[in-house]
């Protein structure tokens, strides 16, 4: 645990929240900022700064925890779709520096929708650079082995 981890303090009950699971290594709760109706987050009980630090099996419980929980969305809230979203860093809009997933229903009602698609959807990247981007992630991969 992290002493100024707001996150961590949600995890040990020092600060209130509105729980909706538990396990042995995860915790969610609903988002106080929420993007739409029944946005929640589902945080590792152990603290992690975000994507880069977190060990792979809590990311893993984070993950399958996320996805049981997405699975409810729909029949629990009539959500017409769901979002997992993960934020690392604060250019990628993380605010919170305790890795977390965002599960985020989905809504056709924009009232109880609130989020927009941040880029147009459709339009083709330059081609030329898709394949040296997907080149020096190869090598980067294989360099880590």
């Amino acid at each position: 645990m992290s002493e100024d981890c707001l996150f961590c303090a949600i995890v040990t009950g020092d600060v209130p929240s509105a729980p909706v699971a538990e396990t042995e290594t995860t915790f969610a709760f609903m988002d106080i900022q929420p993007g739409s109706d029944g946005h929640l987050l589902v945080v590792p009980k152990r603290h992690s700064t975000d994507l880069r630090d977190i060990p792979s099996a809590d990311l893993a419980d984070v993950a399958i925890e996320s996805q049981r929980i997405a699975k409810h969305v729909f029949d629990a809230w009539g959500a017409e779709g769901v979002n997992l979203l993960n934020s690392c860093g604060k250019d990628a809009w993380q605010s919170v520096f305790h890795f977390h997933m965002h599960v985020i229903p989905r809504y056709r009602d924009k009232d109880k929708d609130r989020l927009r698609l941040p880029f147009p959807p459709g339009i083709r990247g330059d081609s030329e650079l898709i394949e040296e981007l997907a080149v020096t992630m190869r090598s980067a991969l294989e360099a880590d082995g």
